[in-house]
């Protein structure tokens, strides 16, 4: 790509292309910090990345890893998810791990959650694993099943609940309301 003069000097191929980085020598970095201090990978290199000047609304679908440094609006899937401090997601989300350190509000399916550093979640989460730091919020309820990425996993969820407490019968009920009259 590059061809080097006797003087050491990088010189241009006239068929060829260069990026900045390669001309100066300098990498790359991230525009967001949090990024390149977490910076998970895939089998492909990094995670996908939603920036922290970006806000989506509709659904995501990711293969691999992602991280949310934004604001989204919809359904995301992803096999690992990162929604990190200051971002913010509204909707559900389907992942194998997530990871909560910004606001979720919404159902989240995933085998593994974490609720780290200051997360709050408002909303359902059906998980096999939950651990949740003492600095985070959750409001909502948790139900641990076997395949919480499963569709059927969330069925019944809000149907009725079983109780332990024996059924009042109807007549008890009548009597106590005709004797307060």
């Amino acid at each position: 790509m590059l061809n080097s003069r006797k003087s050491g000097v990088p010189e241009k191929d006239k068929n060829a292309t260069a990026t900045a980085p390669e001309v100066s020598g300098m990498t790359v970095q991230p525009h967001d910090q949090a990024w390149a201090r977490s910076e998970p990978t895939t089998k492909a290199g990094t995670a996908s990345c939603i920036g922290s000047d970006m806000s989506i609304v509709g659904n995501i679908e990711c293969k691999g890893a992602a991280q949310v440094f934004g604001r989204i609006e919809g359904e995301v899937r992803a096999s690992d998810l990162q929604i990190n401090d200051g971002a913010q997601v509204e909707g559900s989300i389907i992942a194998q791990n997530v990871t909560v350190c910004g606001r979720v509000k919404g159902t989240i399916h995933a085998v593994r959650v974490k609720l780290q550093n200051g997360g709050v979640v408002e909303g359902d989460i059906f998980h096999r694993s939950l651990s949740i730091d003492e600095n985070s919020q959750f409001e909502g309820s948790s139900r641990r099943v076997e395949n919480p990425t499963d569709p059927s996993s969330s069925v019944d969820a809000k149907g009725p609940q079983k109780k332990d407490v024996a059924p009042v019968p109807s007549s008890s009920i009548d009597a106590e309301l005709t004797d307060s009259k």
